[in-house]
């Protein structure tokens, strides 16, 4: 499929039709946007709209080939319920808006902005980009979905397609991922020269439903190789680092060992006892919005605090739970080795369940250890 759609899929472009068609997966706002003087909510709907656009390119050009068996179905093709996230929850599944995602123990942990069984039923996927700002850690993203379809189809390879509205020959990381022979890389249309197709039905924009499509499919209805239970996955890797911090084992024995321990995007080691939050306030400090959080009145603003990492790199993060919201604060590490805040994380996301189960199970001596085993600086001397 990969070789026949590089060389087939490069001819063609969008049309008014499809391009028309591609708004159903809108809603009237987004829509209104796409032609908004307002450049940042445009260039948001324009991404919204041109990953649309693919999609239907794909309805139109699967019909025309054998190499694509099904396509599976999103936006307003797609279920209309999206599943609601829970803990426990593992595998694919729809979003409200119809965005085909992976959750792992009810946590979003991928976005398949399209998803392809080739005549070998072989499982592909898709990303869609409309700006550079997009290929900001693309690789590590790439490279992850592709261990994780790998994994679940039972595929040894994964074959992926690179959709762009603009020229990214040029890009260091574009030039790595066209390397390897299971990827595509299609640069089509931009979405002026879509947009200019499209001006003369301004302000009024049609669109028709397809008719029952051959190869449409539920992405929730690929079957899957490898049911996983992400939260085992976890915990076992997590049980596992533990037992080498005591041990003394340096990071780069910490790494992934196992295609299970690879799925891992984030080890949560567990919620601080008082007295560890205590320390961790003030060997390392925890900044929110520009004020230092002083240990005496972190349980004024505070009930909750969190260690984590994100892999593959180990980067430090502590999650706070906050008492006049519910929502945690995210805390990364800076280069001067304290905590500052960078974003909220939201009740809505499943990932906050996750975060609001841990109960406090890390003392001062293992909290501390984890801290000095992946930070950026050794906390400060302290006087006297």
């Amino acid at each position: 499929m990969i070789p026949w759609l590089n060389s087939n899929f490069k001819n063609f472009k969008p049309t008014a039709a499809i391009a028309l068609n591609a708004t159903r997966h809108m809603n009237t706002i987004e829509r209104k946007k796409l032609f908004s003087p307002d450049i940042e909510p445009m260039r948001t709907a324009e991404g919204r709209w041109f990953e649309a656009i693919v999609y239907e390119m794909f309805l139109e050009i699967s019909q025309k080939s054998q190499k694509i068996k099904y396509l599976a179905r999103k936006g307003a093709d797609a279920p209309h319920a999206g599943a609601q996230a829970y803990l426990g929850q593992n595998g694919i599944f729809y979003s409200k808006y119809g965005d085909i995602t992976f959750r792992g123990n009810g946590q979003d942990l991928a976005e398949f902005d399209l998803i392809l069984v080739d005549s070998e039923d072989h499982v592909a996927f898709g990303e869609v980009v409309t700006s550079p700002a997009d290929l900001k850690e693309f690789e590590v993203e790439i490279a992850f979905k592709k261990r994780l379809l790998g994994y679940l189809y039972g595929q040894e390879h994964v074959s992926f397609l690179l959709v762009s509205s603009f020229d990214i020959s040029n890009y260091s990381v574009v030039k790595r991922l066209a390397k390897d022979p299971d990827n595509a890389i299609i640069h089509t249309s931009s979405c002026e020269q879509i947009k200019s197709l499209v001006k003369h039905y301004r302000p009024r924009i049609l669109y028709t439903k397809p008719d029952r499509h051959p190869k449409l499919i539920r992405a929730t209805d690929i079957p899957l190789r490898h049911p996983i239970d992400y939260r085992k996955c976890h915990d076992e890797f997590r049980n596992r680092i533990f037992t080498d911090i005591t041990k003394g084992r340096p990071i780069k024995d910490l790494a992934p060992s196992t295609d299970s321990e690879a799925l891992v995007k984030k080890i949560l080691y567990g919620a601080l006892y008082p007295r560890a939050i205590k320390a961790v306030c003030e060997q390392y400090g925890l900044v929110v919005r520009g004020r230092r959080v002083e240990c005496s009145e972190f349980f004024r603003y505070f009930s909750k605090a969190i260690i984590a990492t994100d892999l593959p790199g180990f980067e430090l993060i502590i999650y706070l739970r906050s008492r006049e919201k519910k929502e945690y604060l995210k805390m990364v590490q800076t280069r001067e080795g304290h905590f500052r805040f960078e974003r909220p994380t939201p009740s809505r996301v499943g990932f906050f369940l996750w975060i609001e189960s841990l109960e406090p199970t890390l003392g001062t001596h293992i909290s501390l250890e984890i801290l000095k085993t992946f930070s950026v600086k050794e906390p400060p001397k302290k006087q006297g």
